[in-house]
């Protein structure tokens, strides 16, 4: 699937849709270049979840724990950028994380490949010549 995202105004629309496509996956790896929006996108997904709590980028905490006010899942936002090796990623737990039913959203996935569940949901996002985005998974 495909979601077009013209504009910064057009990310709620793209994030309902991607929800609405999103089916029983439980773990989404989003994969992009620097400054391709994954954080963005993903902000709008956990809004469009029903999350009211700020939701900023885990860059530093690795990553952060959100509760949907409609639903009162959980939802844990990853950013593995900062990561250098795998032992870290191990020393955090992160199977509690991946394998818990709860969503999690992973960005920098590449740098964690070998411990991503193998019915994790890829998603790649890229900018366009004409500065839209593109959301495939």
């Amino acid at each position: 699937m495909e979601i077009k995202i013209n504009n910064l105004e057009g990310i709620d629309n793209a994030a309902r849709e991607f929800v609405a496509g999103m089916g029983k996956s439980r773990v989404f790896a989003f994969y992009g270049k620097m400054g391709a929006g994954k954080t963005t996108f993903i902000k709008a997904v956990c809004e469009q979840l029903g999350v009211e709590d700020v939701i900023t980028s885990p860059t530093f905490a690795i990553v952060n724990e959100y509760t949907s006010e409609t639903s009162g899942d959980t939802i844990y936002h990853f950013d593995f950028y900062r990561i250098k090796k795998l032992d870290e990623v191990y020393d955090m737990g992160y199977e509690e994380y991946f394998y818990s039913g709860s969503l999690c959203f992973i960005e920098w996935p590449e740098l964690i490949e070998s411990l991503l569940p193998e019915d994790a949901t890829k998603v790649t996002i890229k900018e366009n010549e004409d500065g839209s985005r593109s959301v495939i998974f």
